[in-house]
This record gives structure tokens, sequence and C-alpha cells, in this order.
């Protein structure tokens, strides 16, 4: 009865017109949420959103949580975002909203490294950067929703020497940039429904989803993969204030085939539901017995910023209820209990919660629909919003399963499903989850989801007829040793992230990104992905990564048994491996490929032969290529081309390629073709290059000092997109004999020189005819040539293109 009179005491919040900062945190919502009003001096705005920044900036596992909700209007501030701090405005639409100054994110904390900038939200307003540019630098669990960024949005921060920093998000939708985004080093980033002025870039997965003025789809180079609609999607819900004064939840409509944003043309469709509707949770007074009669009598909850302890399952038995979380609340299960059931019914919406696994083990944290659920919910599914799960870091915990769909026509939109890396708890024995995701329901459809580390499959699906948009995941970095991690039986190497059930009929899936950091121990993973080969199965867009990790380590196959391992940091290859497509053909297709015709080998240095060859067909399709040399297999190809490296000058080499298809099958070897290397001495030992220096131009905050200091971590740039003249010169301080140069442009690997000449001299005056010339074709530029005495180096750029040139390390070898 107290929540109930205290939320209809709260139904015109705007009465008081108050302009001081004190009653900013005195509504029905408890201490820990600001609403602020824009008669409210500016500078006490700033001054609470600088408090609790300076509390949460770099307090990852912090049990403070705050939400600083905006009315409508117009405000002069700016302030950093940190963690469990959650932004909204209060209008029904972002533009009722408008923030002038900036509300950014950045990573100094951690001296531009944003690859742990989690637990923030930012939703549901316009900002007008004061310098143009808002920065928001996150990783996973930060969605950004129903935003206006007049000017350029930044999803990464610089370092103290100005290299751009990691960062490992994200997600974007129902937005609107009116200028460029700029991912830099972001290495993956999903967006739907949204709109901006230009996209600048990609790492190594970005996936769009119905937005307007994306990037052409080029997967793998650069790595865009775009779907045109969005099949059906429910916004999330959201508080706002009514044009009455009122304080609400709005529902937006469940929508299909959609393309930008929902509001372009007025309010997003859908539902308004008062406050008086909602049972407020404060964590000081909620318990799994209050929280469950108020959903047993009607009510939808609404979680205000806090940790919740949980000794039974909260039961949402009715259709159509809204759970709305703000301010990063958190649910544990203390008894072993699953900590939220959803039954089988149609409309229930879950928003905006975090889950933390309690210290006894759970089956699942948060199961919707029971085991066997048939509902035909398909006009009116459940839909689930932002939601994760933890397993560790915060405090010790474990469970079966962090999420399981058993419900049929689910839509999920943001989950991060996270066994601790680092943190309370993190250890292979302590913080045990089985698998993040487990979807038995059909036709359920998920959008940008981030599961990792956990002990055995990332995600299990059983369910027929499911679409997935964007997948990230890193597979455990803790394996303490091979033969405890064996799939079927102890049969084969590790777990799949990515599993669909040979059950499976029907399922299709959109940019998937699986990778490793084997920690602890030589691990190897046979297949990041495995699914039914049935002609119902397809896959678009695949790339496994090594990220690091114990030498003798790797993801040895994509999906499969397909596609080249991962294994190192150099060459490029070792790193990054794609696969295009992947389409099931069933036990029917006994059809080889036709073998490669055409088959050409030309020798353009001393250490490397270029190979090519006409496509082959296949009644199904050409999944990719072998290549052998003298009749052993060296390595794969995706494409009709292929570089071997790493040979000995003036030596003949044979070779032939096999095409192969995603049933296994395999053609026969083309004609043979030889090549002989060009002459040139040793090329194995890199020299010392302590003392040396480097200069460019053009130069940028990104110094060519960085192609010599040793760390891959930083980087030298142009700042500027590629053109002719553009030049790198290293000073060895002495005349040395060398006859190979290797430029390392990884890490950003759309950076490479599209064309180069070499050029070396004595004085750094004199420079003479080029030594060497050619075209890029990867991130890492491997130029030989006869051996050469110099004390000047100099590679200059003959290629254009939008990409800025850049590097990690130049080396000299003899």
């Amino acid at each position: 009865m107290a929540a109930t009179v205290a939320s209809l005491c709260a139904l015109s919040p705007s009465v008081s017109q108050a302009a001081s900062i004190g009653e900013a945190n005195t509504t029905i919502f408890g201490p820990k949420v600001y609403v602020f009003d824009p008669t409210m001096p500016a500078a006490d705005i700033t001054g609470v959103a600088n408090t609790i920044y300076a509390g949460l900036e770099s307090n990852e596992f912090s049990s403070n949580r705050y939400a600083l909700l905006f009315k409508p209007g117009s405000y002069n501030v700016t302030f950093n975002v940190g963690f469990y701090t959650h932004v909204a405005g209060l209008g029904q639409n972002p533009d009722n909203v408008t923030i002038n100054g900036g509300v950014n994110v950045n990573a100094d904390w951690d001296n531009g490294n944003a690859t742990r900038n989690f637990w923030r939200a930012l939703e549901n307003f316009a900002v007008v950067p004061s310098n143009g540019q808002t920065q928001i630098a996150v990783s996973q669990a930060a969605p950004l929703r129903r935003l206006h960024i007049k000017g350029e949005l930044h999803l990464f921060d610089f370092d103290n020497n100005w290299n751009a920093g990691w960062a490992s998000g994200g997600f974007l939708a129902d937005s609107l940039v009116d200028g460029l985004v700029v991912p830099a080093s972001q290495q993956q980033w999903f967006s739907r429904n949204s709109k901006w002025g230009g996209w600048n870039n990609a790492v190594w997965n970005m996936v769009f989803v119905g937005s307007n003025n994306t990037p052409a789809a080029t997967f793998p180079e650069p790595p865009y993969t775009v779907i045109d609609r969005t099949p059906v999607i429910r916004e999330k819900p959201y508080l706002y204030i009514t044009n009455s004064g009122q304080y609400a939840v709005f529902v937006p409509a469940l929508q299909t085939n959609t393309q930008g944003i929902s509001w372009a043309n007025g309010s997003t469709p859908g539902q308004s539901f008062s406050i008086d509707q909602f049972h407020i949770a404060r964590p000081e007074t909620a318990t799994a017995a209050t929280l469950n009669t108020a959903l047993s009598q009607g009510k939808h909850l609404l979680f205000t910023p806090g940790i919740y302890h949980l000794s039974d399952t909260l039961r949402v038995n009715n259709p159509n209820t809204v759970v709305l979380g703000i301010g990063l609340a958190t649910l544990i299960p203390d008894t072993g209990k699953a900590a939220m059931a959803i039954a089988d019914v149609a409309g229930v919406k879950v928003a905006g919660l975090t889950f933390d696994a309690g210290p006894v083990n759970s089956p699942t944290i948060l199961e919707v629909g029971p085991t066997g659920a048939s509902a035909n919910n398909s006009a009116n599914p459940i839909s689930l919003h932002d939601i994760t799960v933890r397993t560790g870091g915060a405090s010790v915990g474990r469970y079966d399963v962090g999420v399981k769909i058993n419900s049929n026509y689910v839509i999920g939109d943001h989950f991060w499903l996270w066994r601790a890396d680092h943190g309370a708890g993190a250890a292979w024995t302590t913080n045990v989850s089985k698998n993040g995701l487990v979807v038995n329901g059909a036709n359920v459809t998920l959008y940008g989801v981030f599961n990792e580390h956990h002990n055995e499959y990332q995600t299990i699906w059983n369910g027929n007829g499911g679409r997935l948009y964007f997948y990230q995941s890193e597979i455990p970095y803790d394996v303490p040793n091979q033969p405890v991690w064996m799939s079927k039986n102890g049969t084969v190497n590790g777990w799949a992230s990515y599993k669909v059930a040979d059950s499976v009929t029907s399922h299709e899936a959109w940019g998937l990104g699986v990778y490793s950091y084997f920690r602890d121990a030589p691990v190897k993973l046979n297949s990041a992905i495995e699914v039914p080969n049935v002609a119902g199965v397809k896959l678009h867009s695949m790339t496994t990564i090594w990220l690091n990790g114990v030498a003798g380590s790797e993801i040895t196959h994509i999906v499969n048994n397909l596609g080249g391992r991962v294994y190192g940091n150099t060459p490029a290859g070792a790193m990054r491996q794609t696969l295009t497509e992947y389409a099931g053909t069933g036990a029917g297709d006994t059809q080889a490929p036709t073998a490669p015709s055409g088959l050409t080998a030309t020798a353009v240095s001393s250490s490397q032969i270029n190979l090519s060859w006409t496509a082959s067909t296949d009644n199904v399709g050409v999944s990719g290529y072998d290549i052998y040399r003298a009749g052993a297999l060296v390595g794969s190809s995706a494409t009709a081309s292929y570089s071997d490296t790493g040979l000995t000058g003036s030596t003949v080499y044979s070779y032939t390629v096999r095409a192969k298809d995603a049933a296994g099958n395999v053609s026969a070897a083309s004609s043979s073709a030889s090549a002989t290397t060009q002459p040139g001495g040793s090329t194995g030992a890199a020299l010392v290059r302590t003392g040396w220096t480097a200069t460019s131009s053009p130069t940028s905050g990104e110094p060519a000092s960085a192609l010599l200091d040793g760390n891959m971590g930083s980087r030298w740039t142009t700042g500027v997109p590629m053109a002719p003249g553009q030049s790198i010169t290293v000073d060895m301080k002495a005349a040395k004999s060398f006859n190979k140069i290797v430029l390392d442009s990884t890490g950003s690997d759309a950076d490479y020189a599209r064309g180069y000449e070499v050029h070396v001299s004595n004085d750094g005056a004199s420079w003479g005819s080029a030594i060497a010339t050619g075209t890029g074709t990867g991130p890492v530029l491997t130029v030989t040539f006869t051996a050469r005495s110099a004390r000047y180096i100099r590679v200059t750029q003959t290629g254009t293109n939008s990409s800025w040139w850049s590097a990690r390390e130049f080396n000299v070898y003899y």
C-alpha cells in the first residue's frame, strides 16, 4: 500500500517547479535517482554528475548505482558517464531534451583502453557537443538508444601518446547522428535502426540492421555486414513525463520490416502506462515476496538503482507485464533458484536489468517460458532488452545456464552474458557457468548478442527458425589444460562458441566473431562454430581472432572444420581468419567442385611467390581452396589467389590447388605451376634497432617513432587518407646490409599501403632509383630484394585510399 500511495503522490512531478538541486533526488524513485529540471542551475547539475563520476570512473565492481534523468527542456552542461550510471531524457522523444555541452564516456582511467568500459547506459536525449564531437568509448553492456547526436560520434579514446586505445563494443539502436561516426580502434559494433551522416571505418566485425546511410556490404574487407530491414522489433520501454506532467512508461509497438529511427516522423508508435500501474521497487525494502505479490496483483515492476537479493524466483505470469530497470538495477538469486521466470504468455517486456549469479548454483538465471513451452505468440511476442548476466566479477557466483529461452517467437535486443575473466571468483572451478545462452523456442530472433568465457558451449540453439544478427564471443581465457576442455564425449578439442543442434533444420545468422585468448595453457578449439549440414542453415560473415595466448594455442577452424586456423599475432592470417558464407547442403551433396584452372605462379621476391587461378564452380558453392607445394598442403584461401612466403632465394617451387565445398567435397588437383624465387640472401634475422629514428610525411599525433618502439599497442599514422607521396624514412645511424623490410599494419587491417616504392640512401639526400615497387595486398607488407648496404630506408606511398596509412612496427632483415 505504501508504494501505491507514494506513486499516486508523484503523478505531477513538475508541480513544485523546483529550481533547487536539492530536490533532484527526492522523488518516488529514491535517493539514487536524480531528476533534473531545466530551471536548476547548470553548475549544480554538473556538480552532481561530476561527483557521481568521480566515484564511478574506475570503480568497475561498485555496489553503487545511479540514474540521471532530465526533464524536457534545454540544459547547458558537460559531464562524463562512469560505471553503473544511466543517463536518460524524460521526454517522449529524444529531441524533447537537449544537452548543450557534452555527455561523454572516456577511458582516461585506463590510459585510453576502453575494453573494460562496461555497465552504463545513455538514452532518449539530444546532445549538441560544444566541440562538435561526442565521445562514447565503450565496450559491452553499454547500450546507446534513442540518441540524437548533433555532431560527430567517436566510439574510442586516445591514450597519453595519442594512440587510439582499444575498445570492444558495442550497441547502438534507434539513434540519429548528424555527423560522422568514427569507430577508429573499436573492434566490433552492432547498429540497428539508426542513421548517421557517414561511417568512417571498421576493424573486425560491424553489422548494420535496418539502418540508413550504411557503408556497402563488403565483408571481410572492410568487415561490413548490412541487412537492409529489421524483420521484427519492439523498441525498449522507457520512463518519461507526459504532456500533463505525469510519470509514465512508454512501451513501443511491435513493428516489422523497418528501416531507420522509430521517431523520424513523430513520436514512436506505442502505448503509455501511467506510473500508478507500476510497483516501484527500492533495494532497501524490496523482497522476492513483495515483488511476487505485486506481480500476482497485475502490477508492472520498475526497479530503481541498487542491488536486489532474492530468496525466491520472481514469477512473471501475466501477459503484457512490463519489468523495467533503471540505473543498472541488479538482481541476485541467493538460494540456487532462477532469479526470474517468465510464463509462456504474450507480450511480456523485460528491460534494463543486470543479473548477478548467486553463491549457490542456479540451474538458470533468467528463464523465458517453461520447458516445453508451445504457445504461438507471434502477434505479441515476449521481448527482452539490455539484459546482462554476470558470473563472478562483482561477487562469487555460479549457474548452469544464463538465459534459457523456451518460448517461441521471443525477441532479444542486446544481451551481454559474461563469465568473469577478472574480479571476484574469477577462476575455472569457482565461477562456473556451463552456457551463457540456450534457445529451445522456435522462431526466436536475437539482435546484438555478446556471450563470453563460459566453461562449455557459449550458445546452444535447439529451436528451429532462429535468426541472429551480430554475435561477439570470447571463449574462456582460463582453461587449465586440453583434457578438461573436450566436447563430444572427449573426442573434439574444445567446445564451440556457437552451437546449433544437429536436430535443427532451419537457422540463419549474420556477423559472427569468435575470439581466443588462451591465457593459461596451449589449448586448441577445433571449430568456433558448429552447425548441422542441412539446406536450411545459413551463416554470413564469420571471423575468428587470436587476441593473445600461450604459444601452441589456436582456433583451428571457423565453422564445421572449414576455414584457416588462428594462432599468433603475425602474420596477419595467423591472427584473423574469415569466411563470408556457409550454406548447409545436407548429406545429399556429394558433388565436388570443378578443379581450379589457369594456375599461374609468379616470383615477386627472393622469398615470395604469388599464385592465381580461375575460380572453380560447384553445384552449391565453393567454400575455399587448399594450396599444395610439392604435394604438401601449405595453406588455404577463400579467394582465387594466394601468396606463399618464407621461401628460399633462387629456388624452384611447384604448386597445385584443390577446391572444396561446405559439405567437404574436394576437387581434383589443378594443373601444376612452377616459379623460381628471385636471388637473395638470408632474411631470417631482424636487425637490432637500438638508436634508430624514424620520421614521416605527413606527421600526426601518432609519430613515426612508434614504428621502432617494439610495442604492438602503439602505431604511427599519417592522420589523413592515403595519397601518393606520403613517406616513412628510417635512419639506422650507420650503413647496414639488408634484403627485406616488413611494415606491420595489423590491428587496423585496412591501413596498409595500397602501392609503394622503396628507396635507400647513405646520406639521406641522394636516393637514386627505387629498389622495389609493388602493390599492397594486406595488413603486413613484406618486401624482399637483392641485398643492399645503406644507412637510410624510405618507403613512399604510391596508392590512394580513404583509410589512413598507419602501422605498428617497421623491421629490417638480413
